[in-house]
This record gives C-alpha cells, structure tokens and sequence, in this order.
C-alpha cells in the first residue's frame, strides 16, 4: 500500500489584515484578448457602438483595425486584481481616477499591478476598506488604462479595529484637458447612419436626461459566462453554497457586467457617444442578482469642445442603473431615510464619465 501523501493548502487570498501602504502587487497570468474575446462580450451585453462592430467604421475613423470596447479592456485588466486584492471581498465599492491611454486591439496582451494606497478598518470588526491604483500595459509596455478603487475586504479574525484610517486623496473629477483622447482618431468619415442619425455633440445641453428606454433582465447564465470572460474569481459571483449563509442569500453579479449593460442600453439617445475616455468615479449603490431587470438614465452634466477638433466634443455623463422599475423620474434616485438622503434600493449604479461625441 502506497504512503499517503500530503494534503496541500489551495492560496486563500489576501484579507484585510493583510494589506499595508505602499504595498505593490505584480497580479499574475497576462491575458491576451481575441477577437473571440470581443464577439463574445457583444453576446452578453448586445453592444452596438459601431467603432467597435465594422472594420469598415474603424478604418474610416483612422484606425486599422475594430478598436476593442474600453469596458470589456477594463473589466479583463481589473479581473486580473482579484486573486491579489479581492478574493475575499465582501462588495466592490467604487472607482475614481479610470484613463484609457491608448486604444487596444485584438491580439494584444495585458499585464497588470496595483499598489495600496488607503487602508480602512469598519467600526463592525468584521472587515475594511482596501483602495488600490492598478495599472495595465500591454506588449509594448504601453500604459492602456490605469484606475483606482476600493473594495471591502473581510478579516481574517473579528476585532475591535485599533488602526487609524489612512484614506487617499484623488480626484472626483478629472478636467476635460487632462483626457487621454485617440491619437489617430479623426472623424471626417463618420457617416450619421453609423450612429443611427441619433443625437450629436452640438445636440446636448447641459443638463438634458435621457431614459434609455431598453431593459435587460440578468440571467444566471449571462452574468457567470460574463465574470469568467474576465476571469474574475471572487467567490460571491460564484459559489451558492457559500452565499446561502450570507445576508443576502444569493450570489452577487459582478458589478462590471452591470456597467456593461447600462452601457449597451445607452446607445439608445447616445450612439454617437463614440468613445469611453475616463471615469470620473463610480458606485454600486446595491447589488443586483439574476432575475433582476436592468435600466439605464443618463444625464448630461458637462460638455466640452475639444480645441483644434470640428469632428468630435467631450460630454460629462452621469448614467444611472436601475433595477426592476422605469427611471424616469429623477427623484426615483434618492429617498429619505430618518432625514438622511441616501440611494434608493432599486438604483445599483452612478457611473460619471466622459465620452467622447461626434458633432
């Protein structure tokens, strides 16, 4: 009879207590995205932007090829932070800072690091707030997109929390002049049909909203296939088992696959908003589960002219995620509790960003 052999421990991930400033993470296993990669994202989310659906839209704007759609980018480079920062995380709670540098294709490879920045125990025991700046580059050592976050980890052993928060400063709004836009981008050829000969740049004021009309509802399979796309392993997305003791009681879907939809479902009014530039920061306000029919309002909160640019301009958005009920009315965001304003249950998103707009 042979000797047993042993049993070895799997890496359980990083907990709160794990983490400290100046901390820098080297995230493994480099993702080279495909163009399976990307047919497959339009699949689960039914994006319809055109620069990045025909080669012949692409070109005409100056590129050589389908640029790869700025979320799908982002979501693969942040699965890539899990293992290191999130594995144990209680919820993803929100973003600041996020630039897209340079357009990525099919074929390119990204790596990723992050750095801890912001460390802060919750007054329960129970967890903490870790804030990281991630950076991803791909083969050429080109900086593709960069972002901070943070995200709520759970301690490995409750206690009473004795470390003084140590929370970093960073911008809510990053000005229109400090935007990575496309080098090559140039909009001479752009066809109002491409759009659908929906709104343009000079259509917009401030302060216009639009109800995106659409919703999706979230199926099981959608929002799973969607997180392993990136593979993102945190286990709340996964793992009923687990989650069947949590308050909850289900599994969470991820909230980047929420980002996504809201996203596609704004090409209704925005199908000339062309191009993601930056996040000015982000919030899932409540979870969403499968089963749960998704929303989107955006409102128009800036607009920019971009000098020595007559074929495109920079609008500010703030688009809203709403769960399982019409937005249309603004007052759907918020409501009053105990004098406190705070989100409503059903809104699960406030994404400010900008985007670039053909005029």
């Amino acid at each position: 009879m042979s000797k047993a052999g042993r049993r070895l421990a799997t890496p359980e991930g990083n907990f709160f207590e794990d983490f400290s400033i100046g901390q820098k993470f080297v995230h493994g296993v480099p993702r080279t995205i495909t163009q399976g990669d990307s047919s497959l994202y339009t699949a689960l989310t039914g994006s319809r932007f055109a620069l990045h659906c025909a080669d012949t839209v692409a070109k005409n704007c100056g590129f050589n090829t389908t640029p790869l759609d700025n979320f799908l980018v982002f979501h693969i480079a942040f699965g890539k932070t899990v293992n290191d920062i999130s594995l144990n995380a209680v919820a993803n709670l929100g973003y600041a800072e996020v630039k897209f540098y340079h357009p990525c294709f099919a074929g390119d490879t990204l790596s990723v690091t992050s750095e801890v920045i912001g460390l802060k125990e919750n007054s329960n025991g129970k967890n903490g707030v870790v804030y990281v700046h991630s950076q991803a580059i791909n083969q050429s050592a080109q900086l593709i997109v960069s972002w901070i976050r943070w995200v709520m980890v759970e301690k490995r052993q409750s206690s009473t929390p004795d470390t003084r928060p140590q929370i970093p400063e960073f911008s809510k709004t990053l000005d229109a002049t400090d935007i990575p836009l496309p080098e090559t981008l140039d909009l001479s050829g752009w066809k109002s049909s491409d759009g659908d000969n929906q709104y343009r740049f000079n259509d917009f004021e401030i302060g216009d909203s639009i109800f995106h009309r659409d919703g999706i509802t979230i199926n099981d399979s959608d929002h799973s296939l969607a997180t392993r796309l990136y593979q993102n392993n945190a286990r709340v997305h996964f793992d009923q088992k687990m989650m069947d003791s949590s308050h909850h009681g289900k599994r969470l879907v991820y909230g980047g696959h929420i980002i996504s939809l809201c996203r596609a479902l704004s090409y209704n009014g925005l199908g000339n908003a062309l191009w993601l530039c930056a996040i000015n920061g982000g919030t899932h306000a409540n979870p969403s589960f499968a089963g749960d029919t998704i929303y989107c309002h955006s409102e128009i909160i800036d607009k920019k002219r971009v000098e020595g640019r007559d074929d495109y301009g920079l609008l500010r958005l703030r688009m809203l995620g709403i769960k399982n009920d019409s937005p249309d009315l603004m007052e759907f965001m918020y409501r009053q509790d105990n004098g406190r304003t705070r989100y409503h249950d059903n809104l699960v998103l406030d994404l400010d960003f900008w985007a670039l707009v053909y005029r």
